[in-house]
């Protein structure tokens, strides 16, 4: 991440409502899923801009269909709907972090919450989905496992995922802090 911040953010509207990056062009049959990396201490700054994308694409380009996600609010609203996001506060409060995590680890499994993302964007509908709040669902919610689970609810719909840390093309590291220990293949948005 050598170029400053606010030159990449600034590539990113004209790139999401580009013909190209709306089709997938040149891509080589590969999956329309593409990581805008951060300095995590960045993040209220990258929150902004997620709102200004909201706001001006469609604008852009007019009939754009665009879905947003942000994964804190989606994971709080699957609790909510299943009733247990009292019962998790509760657990938390009473037997600890890691007691909790291994309790809420099967349920929030990107497999079983590929379905329910699906049913909240509805990619077949939009013609992009924008999806944050990477870092405020970890350890619960891991960006790698998501992604990799949401390849066949997706579609040919692109995805941006906005990544507070380092992707290099094949692993990311959250906050700049955690060691990579996965693989994972998208597109780098304005490297």
């Amino acid at each position: 991440m050598s170029r400053k911040l606010t030159e990449r953010l600034n590539e990113i509207l004209p790139t999401m409502v580009s013909d190209a990056f709306l089709s997938g062009k040149g891509l080589g049959n590969e999956i329309a899923f593409h990581v805008f990396d951060y300095p995590p201490e960045e993040e209220l700054r990258v929150r902004e801009h997620i709102a200004f994308l909201l706001t001006h694409a469609p604008k852009q380009r007019p009939g754009l269909k665009l879905s947003h996600i942000n994964l804190l609010d989606f994971v709080v609203d699957y609790l909510e709907d299943r009733k247990l996001l009292d019962k998790a506060i509760k657990m938390q409060r009473d037997k600890g972090d890691a007691y909790t995590l291994g309790k809420l680890e099967p349920l929030l499994h990107p497999d079983k919450l590929k379905a329910r993302f699906a049913e909240k964007v509805k990619p077949e509908d939009h013609d992009l989905v924008l999806v944050s709040g990477v870092g405020s669902v970890f350890p619960f919610l891991r960006a790698h496992s998501l992604l990799n689970n949401l390849h066949p609810v997706m579609g040919s719909t692109p995805l941006i995922m906005f990544y507070p840390g380092s992707y290099d093309g094949k692993s990311l590291r959250l906050f700049n802090k955690l060691k990579g220990r996965n693989y994972y293949r998208a597109f780098r948005l304005a490297p």
